[in-house]
């Protein structure tokens, strides 16, 4: 940390983190709906006290085929509708010959949980069964559907509740999304457990639905010797949470097949790692973020840098010799972590890539894929800024699995309160917003807001002034210490929206905020 709080300043926000974390009722409806909430734990998953070992990388089948991701079947009998059950449950499932079955949260069985495909104007109506022994809900991040429909902590449904979630998807919408829970205080153990999907919007008349698909579901696990999914532990709590594996599709180390032109979706759908993905030097073009197409495709790229929850696609060709090998790989990068993940992340082998020799011609990709009209004109402008905090005098945890009362992730100075108002949107109009990371700590922080998309005008850091490269719509931008960016959004929906980092322990811990829109 930069500087040490004086004492009266430690007291004050301390005083302002157990407030939002204890005292409103909410609170305690929550706390009598999760039984597992205290030991940590999947089903009867042992209560660790003291240092946990973590099963070798060798533990984990490589080197298997990419498999698409399991659908989730639309059982409705018309057009226009997309009618299905999601169901979350605690399951085992069978990762290595070495290893006992995995206790793990899982939707469907599945874990990533299954992809939802539909197209825009689309009626969704899903099914929730929650079979978990805690609260739970499911947020459908980067759509903009009404707020009663969002997933929020406030509407959590209980263990063994269920409800109807139903919206349309609006015009516009087309792009690589994905769901995952949302409850309060556990959103970063029922994803790092299993919880998190795919869900991809289709536009009718994508410029690019010539071009073949792959899916790259990339997530985090970190896996006790004993199988078991290890909890948080301080550093954990304090950093976000990254574990030994990294999957694709729930798989370490697969194959890909590279054959002509393919158009591959990648989610970074981890806790906290940030994901600088390269592909041995090849190049390729950018055309989506986490709001759908560019307007114009990004060509020449050689390395993109995914923080936790954004979403990007990205062109790929095969060198025409073919035959070979690449690796995608994550590449060193330094996201101003302390402890044991301080500097620069290692570099890390993510999956194979085989080129396949092919007579097929280029796919070619169009210079224009959609118009992007840049908002103008705000009506309100906001302001919003990541802070954290240590409490140096505070007793240490008797436990170095338990939820840290001594760690503070602020939003303008406040832990998260679900019954506080943080901010009001007015419905429809475009309003500007700058978004700040004064954290102590160093480290970096991806804001993301629900219900809506961004565009960011530019961004500032050591006193320099960076307008944006390329206009594109946003739900996750990752701010470096120190830096600050401004945006502009227009949300159409009225209601409650939550905007929070998306390094999930951070969340849990308090950086988040509530938006009325009205």
């Amino acid at each position: 940390m930069s500087s040490t709080p004086s004492r009266k300043r430690r007291i004050l926000l301390l005083g302002l983190g157990a407030g939002s974390l204890l005292s409103h009722p909410l609170r305690s409806a929550l706390a009598s709906n999760m039984p597992g909430m205290a030991s940590h734990g999947a089903m009867d998953a042992p209560v660790y006290t003291g240092p946990i070992a973590l099963a070798p990388l060798s533990s984990l089948p490589q080197h298997r085929p990419l498999q698409p991701l399991p659908r989730l079947v639309n059982r409705a009998r018309r057009g226009n509708l997309f009618r299905s059950r999601l169901v979350a449950a605690p399951a085992r499932l069978k990762l290595g010959q070495s290893l006992p079955p995995t206790p793990f949260y899982c939707y469907n069985h599945s874990t990533p949980g299954p992809l939802i495909e539909a197209y825009e104007g689309d009626q969704i109506e899903i099914d929730f069964f929650n079979l978990l022994p805690q609260a739970s809900t499911v947020h459908w991040h980067g759509l903009a559907v009404p707020a009663d429909q969002d997933g929020a902590p406030q509407d959590f449904i209980p263990a063994g509740g269920k409800r109807r979630y139903h919206f349309t998807l609006p015009a516009g919408s087309a792009g690589s999304h994905w769901y995952h829970p949302h409850p309060h205080m556990m959103t970063a153990e029922q994803v790092y457990r299993g919880l998190a999907g795919a869900f991809i919007v289709r536009d009718r008349n994508d410029p690019l639905r010539h071009i073949p698909e792959q899916e790259l579901f990339i997530s985090d696990l970190k896996l006790a010797a004993d199988g078991t999914v290890a909890p948080n532990d301080r550093e954990d709590w304090m950093n976000g949470r990254e574990g030994q594996f990294v999957l694709i599709n729930g798989l370490h180390l697969p194959l890909i097949t590279l054959v002509g032109t393919q158009r591959w979706r990648i989610w970074n759908a981890c806790s906290a790692r940030y994901l600088r993905l390269s592909l041995d030097g090849l190049v390729f073009s950018q055309v989506a973020t986490d709001g759908g197409l560019l307007t114009a495709p990004v060509h020449g790229l050689t390395e993109l840098l995914l923080a936790p929850a954004e979403r990007a696609e990205i062109i790929v060709t095969a060198p025409s010799q073919g035959g070979s090998r690449v690796q995608l790989v994550a590449e060193p990068y330094d996201r101003g972590a302390m402890g044991r993940l301080a500097g620069p992340s290692p570099r890390r082998v993510l999956a194979d890539v085989d080129i396949v020799p092919t007579s097929k011609t280029t796919l070619p990709v169009p210079d224009t894929l959609r118009p992007i009209a840049a908002l103008e004109n705000p009506t309100a402008e906001h302001m919003v800024a990541f802070s954290d905090f240590v409490d140096l005098e505070a007793p240490a945890p008797s436990n170095p699995y338990e939820r840290p009362q001594d760690m503070l992730f602020l939003v303008n100075g406040q832990a998260y309160d679900m019954e506080r108002i943080d901010i009001e949107g007015r419905l429809g109009e475009v309003e500007e917003w700058t978004v700040i990371n004064a954290t102590a700590m160093g480290m970096e922080h991806p804001f993301h807001i629900h219900g809506g998309h961004f565009q960011v005008l530019e961004r500032n850091l050591d006193g320099i002034t960076t307008p944006e490269p390329f206009l594109a719509w946003r739900d996750t931008i990752n701010l470096k210490a120190g830096e600050s960016a401004k945006l502009r959004m227009r949300i159409t929906e009225p209601g409650l929206r939550m905007f929070h980092c998306h390094i999930l322990e951070h969340e849990d811990l308090g950086m988040m905020g509530n938006l009325l829109v009205k």
